[in-house]
């Protein structure tokens, strides 16, 4: 093989591998046009969420704002990892096509990240459920039996068409188990500002 050769499969190997490590989009790039998400955004950040959102071909996430999120600012690190990767459900779901699906089948589950990194399908631990109430409300909580779907949709935030969502919601959604407390030595990180 000549050095020509060598040199053109090289660079066909380099466009290769750039080629398929790039995402669709950067949430947190997008997040920050949205201060009053600020918080959220911090913590997708510290708990690298935002590595495994980036990556995923198609995406709706369900954000609380600063107020809503203090909530849960407390609780260690891992457990607002595992809490917030609840709020990432796999496929794209803008507020018409929530709707759609709502008025379709009166309920729906979702899957979500957490479901994909250390969910039980037999419990449903990693699952959503939504369904439609009151007036046209959207309301959304954990698929375990006997949760309640105790948050509600507010607004739509942004919009890439089946690509990414990104939905504002009432409050975090802590699924039974999901806030447990962190191992022993843990040290709780919190936002500055």
């Amino acid at each position: 093989m000549n050095s020509r050769t060598t040199s053109l499969l090289i660079f066909a190997f380099f466009v290769l591998i750039s080629s398929s490590v790039t995402t669709a989009f950067h949430i947190t790039k997008i997040r920050r046009k949205y201060p009053e998400f600020s918080t959220y955004n911090h913590y997708l950040v510290k708990t690298d969420l935002q590595s495994q959102i980036d990556r995923q071909p198609n995406i709706t996430i369900l954000a609380v704002d600063n107020k809503a999120i203090s909530s849960i600012s407390k609780k260690p690190l891992n457990v607002i990892k595992n809490i917030l990767s609840l709020h990432v459900l796999h496929d794209y779901y803008d507020v018409e096509k929530l709707v759609k699906v709502l008025t379709t089948s009166k309920t729906a589950i979702f899957t979500t990240l957490y479901q994909t990194n250390n969910g039980d399908p037999v419990s449903l631990k990693g699952f959503l459920e939504a369904s439609m109430v009151n007036e046209g409300e959207i309301a959304i909580g954990s698929a375990i039996l006997g949760s309640g779907l105790t948050v509600k949709l507010v607004k739509p935030v942004l919009s890439h068409p089946d690509t990414i969502s990104v939905l504002q919601i009432t409050a975090p959604i802590i699924a039974p188990g999901i806030g447990a407390s962190s191992p022993a030595g843990y040290k709780e990180v919190y936002p500055s500002g």
